[in-house]
Formats: C-alpha cells, structure tokens, sequence
C-alpha cells in the first residue's frame, strides 16, 4: 500500500518568504491575472510561484479553471498565518532600522471610508510631514470599514488606523484628531424631500414610520440607532452603501455633511431637520498598545497630531 506523505518545510528562507508574499498579493487581488499588476510580473510566473509554494507545504492553496479563483481550507490557514509572519518579518526589520537610528521598510496605514473630503481631517497634511522626514519609507494607504481596521491593527496588517471613536479597547492606543457632524438625509425620489418643513418628522419617535438604512457594524451610527430605537430596514457597510440606499428614494441614513455636499448641490438629496437629526463623533488614530510600536509608527504617529493639533514635531518624537 503506497502511503502519502507530504513535504518537510524545515527552515524559511528569503525565497518562502517571497514565495508568500506572492500567495499574499493574490490572495488580496482576487486572483493571478489581478496580482500581475500589483507584483509587476506575469501570470504564468505568478503561477508558477504558487505552484512552487504548493509544492514547498505540500498543500493546495487554490483552485484556479474556468469557475475562477478560490481558496482551499488550507490556503485560507496558510493566508492567516502568512499575514502573521509577514507583519512579525516587518516589525523585525523595523526594529533593526531603529537600532540604525533610521526609518525604513513599508507602514501600511488604514483609514475609514471618505474622510478625504473631511475639512477637519488633516491626512494628508500629516502624509507630507512624514514623507520628508522618512523618504526612505515604503507608505501604503488602505480604506476599509472599521471593524476591518481595528482587527487589522491587532493582528499587525496595518500599523496606524484612522476610525470614528465608538468602543474602546486595552489592547488599542487612542490619539483624537478630529471631528465630523452626520446628518439624516433622504433622496429626491423619498417623500419627505419635497414635504413642507412642517410635515418632517418632529422627534426620534416619528423617525420610526421611515424606513431607516444603518451601517451593519458597532459604530456610532448603530449606537445612535439602538439608542433611539431605530430600527434598520437596510443595511449597509461602509458611506458609499449608505448614500446608494438613501438615493434610491426608499430610506433615511446618515451621511456625513461634507461627503454628502455634492449630493445636495446636485439636488439629489436633501437633509431633514438638521438642528435636530444629527450627530458628532470623534476620529482617532489608534496602533497596537503593546509592545511599543516601532520607531516609524511613532513618526507617523507625531505627523498626524502636528498636521492636526500644530504641536511641534520635535516635542512629540
């Protein structure tokens, strides 16, 4: 009887690690052919690098034909722990530029979703900042829902989040930089857009005869929801969800005023009673509590309450 066995990965070396950031970028890119373009190679030699890898863990990561591309059960764990390995190869290779007494290697920096168009918001103030005092940085910017940011500090895929302050966590550090006001907004095609201001909705209890789109994740905007008691007939997941719903003239949601500006210029929105259906929350900054984030989350950390708060860096390096 011919018993299967499977590869020895004994040691790393530079190659599994290479080998893994391939499987990574795929992974993230939804497939070979997406990830040419982000690893500057070709498909066959994307292929061929997974091939390899497969090969090297005795594993099937993947499955790729005509259905697409899918991950394995396998490939799902070795992807989990790829992200672990790679953000503990960056935090060494941090660490051994600061013994140098000089910033290096790549920060990836999550933010959520349309704060660009904040007036409040200073990033890219702060991105300058940062950009002349580590050149040498490799910076990545992502977008992505807040949930997906704070675990993606936790686990080390991201070094810095930007998110709206709602719960908070020990194992976080908070920095606050700014603000943004949410206001309730319905579409042209809603009823109440072209109602007399008397026929709005006077209090948080008449709300409830609208159908209301909320965000799907705990947030303010679902803190404010449960502590008014308004129930979510549509659910989205980041801004852009949001403003689809309200758009299509079927519900009420929160957007944030200066996101939605071009929308009412446009006259396709407008927001009601806007003294009272409103609120504020609070943008922080947050990294990892423990251990001591390397020196360059540090500069990124200090950009970002200069370009904020206009403390001079050299008091907060």
């Amino acid at each position: 009887m011919q018993v299967k066995t499977h590869a020895a990965l004994g040691q790393l070396s530079d190659m599994d690690i290479r080998l893994l950031r391939v499987f990574k970028s795929v992974v993230e890119c939804g497939g070979m052919a997406a990830a040419e373009l982000d690893l500057n190679i070709g498909t066959s030699t994307v292929s061929r690098h997974i091939k390899d890898l497969e090969t090297r863990l005795g594993l099937t990561l993947c499955r790729r034909g005509r259905a697409g591309f899918a991950m394995t059960a396998e490939g799902q764990q070795i992807y989990t722990e790829t992200l672990r390995l790679l953000s503990g190869v960056d935090a060494f290779r941090s660490r051994v530029d600061e013994i140098h007494q000089r910033m290096g290697g790549e920060l990836h920096v999550a933010v959520f979703d349309k704060t660009a168009s904040n007036p409040a918001a200073h990033l890219s103030a702060a991105i300058a900042l940062f950009v002349v005092q580590a050149p040498d940085v490799s910076l990545h910017l992502h977008v992505a829902p807040l949930n997906a940011i704070e675990r993606g500090v936790l686990d080390g895929q991201f070094q810095v989040g930007i998110i709206p302050g709602h719960r908070s966590s020990d194992a976080l550090a908070y920095d606050e930089l700014f603000t943004e006001t949410m206001f309730l907004f319905c579409g042209a095609a809603h009823p109440l857009f072209a109602a007399n201001p008397s026929q709005e909705p006077v209090d948080w209890a008449a709300l409830r005869a609208y159908a209301f789109a909320g965000l799907g994740y705990h947030s303010p905007n679902m803190e404010l929801a449960q502590q008014v008691r308004l129930p979510r007939a549509a659910t989205g997941f980041d801004q852009e969800s949001i403003a689809t719903l309200i758009l299509s003239g079927k519900f009420l949601g929160f957007l944030p005023d200066h996101y939605a500006e071009s929308f009412v210029r446009q006259g396709l929105m407008r927001a009601l009673r806007s003294l009272l259906f409103r609120y504020r929350c609070s943008f922080f900054s947050i990294v990892r509590g423990a251990p001591q984030a390397a020196r360059v989350t540090r500069a990124f950390q200090a950009c970002l309450r200069q370009a904020h708060h206009q403390t001079p860096l050299e008091s907060l390096l």
